[in-house]
């Protein structure tokens, strides 16, 4: 299998290394000179564990072609171009250099669990089996004050090295004594601040490590608050969504490994590759929304015929998510492709704004992007003044939707 993977790289480094990006090509190969020399680092350290990356492929049944169609896609999916190919096949099977701390704190183990529920051996899942997870409460077999003694082994052997992953909201009511670990007693809060000061970067995943989640939907009991309230002067990445794709969080990891920083992050700190797209605009009942085909009421024509659900409260308009490029259970599906509208759990406060199923021109919801927070058939017009969205032909589209709303055959 490694010739398998050299063969892979060889053959991506033959192909032209056109850049075709705003950034230009001097910056690509300032950048891949950068990764060049990062992963030859890497290279020459010693492995952390004992796992090969090649050995489990071949185990697992994975081909050269299933591989190369892998390490294209998560080269597009961190928004490189092809030159990067031979780079991310090298850092994947570099990934046995990376140290992992993984917390729970205020959750529903949900991410863990979207981490571990892989329906077959995908690439996905044998990269996050490689990574030296030096710690997981949920996973290892180790209790009590044996846990706690290899989580300060951990922290102390891979000081300022580790990516520290926070998966739930952490309280801050009565001085944080709603969450408690282990036998000193120590708070969330006291736990995550002694540990994240000797981490490399601190990764939140989920809905409530990012912004709270459900814990700290109103009246929010305990003060939960997500890690980027609280954390001060440390690299942090946000990975929200209930739960977060493993697909971004392996993106994330595949991206310190090549570069030994976190990615380019939007205002709200989810890594642009994942997060820089609204689920508007690359949902498969686009084109029905661009029609004014909607879904009415359940179980209607238009929910036959997978018409848009936005009437029914799909808040794909305001979220900023790609699950409905990478989707999920092995990219078999995601919520709108089984006639569930978006509830934008990737977004803050989700469950107050967001998660519940009342027709959209009752939601009283101010949307990001101007416009869509109207009714389907009133807020065409407000696109118009949505410069750079490239949705104003929607007007157009709204005013035919409303004929046919009032009776008419368009």
């Amino acid at each position: 299998m490694q010739d398998r993977i050299e063969g892979v790289k060889k053959l991506f480094t033959s192909k032209s290394a056109r850049v075709e990006t705003n950034k230009g090509e001097s910056y690509y190969r300032d950048l891949f000179d950068q990764c060049q020399a990062r992963l030859n680092d890497l290279r020459s350290s010693q492995p952390i564990n004992r796992l090969d990356f090649s050995e489990l492929l071949e185990d697992n049944g994975v081909d050269r072609r299933d591989f190369m169609k892998w390490v294209s896609a998560t080269t597009a999916m961190l928004m490189l171009p092809p030159m990067f190919s031979p780079l991310v096949a090298e850092a994947a099977e570099l990934m046995n250099r990376a140290p992992v701390i993984w917390l729970e704190y205020q959750d529903c183990a949900g991410n863990s669990e979207a981490l571990l529920r892989s329906d077959g051996p995908k690439i996905d899942s044998i990269i996050l089996d490689v990574i030296s997870l030096e710690f997981h409460e949920t996973l290892q077999a180790a209790s009590g004050f044996q846990a706690e003694k290899q989580l300060e082994d951990a922290i102390e052997t891979f000081k300022g090295k580790f990516l520290l992953f926070i998966e739930g909201s952490i309280p801050m009511g009565m001085n944080g004594q709603f969450g408690t670990i282990g036998a000193s007693g120590e708070t969330y809060y006291d736990n995550f601040m002694r540990i994240s000061k000797d981490a490399a970067a601190v990764i939140a995943v989920g809905a409530c490590a990012t912004f709270g989640g459900v814990p700290a939907a109103a009246p929010n009991p305990t003060g939960a608050v997500g890690v980027m309230e609280i954390l001060k002067g440390k690299p942090l990445i946000n990975i929200p969504a209930c739960p977060a794709n493993p697909a971004n969080m392996v993106g994330v990891i595949v991206h310190y490994i090549l570069t030994g920083q976190v990615p380019e992050l939007d205002s709200l700190l989810r890594p642009k590759f994942a997060f820089g797209y609204r689920i508007h605009d690359n949902c498969e009942r686009r084109a029905h929304f661009d029609a004014g085909e909607y879904v009415e009421e359940w179980g209607d024509e238009g929910a036959k015929n997978n018409f848009c659900l936005y009437k029914m409260g799909c808040k794909g308009p305001m979220t900023f998510n790609n699950c409905s490029i990478v989707r999920y259970n092995e990219a078999v599906n995601w919520p709108i492709g089984v006639g569930h509208g978006c509830i934008g759990c990737s977004e803050p406060f989700f469950w107050d704004k967001y998660s519940y199923e009342r027709v959209m021109a009752d939601a009283k919801i101010k949307a990001p992007t101007g416009g869509v927070e109207r009714s389907a058939d009133e807020f065409g017009l407000g696109l118009l003044t949505a410069a750079g969205i490239g949705i104003g032909i929607h007007a157009v589209v709204s005013a035919i939707g409303g004929k046919k709303d009032e009776g008419g055959e368009a």
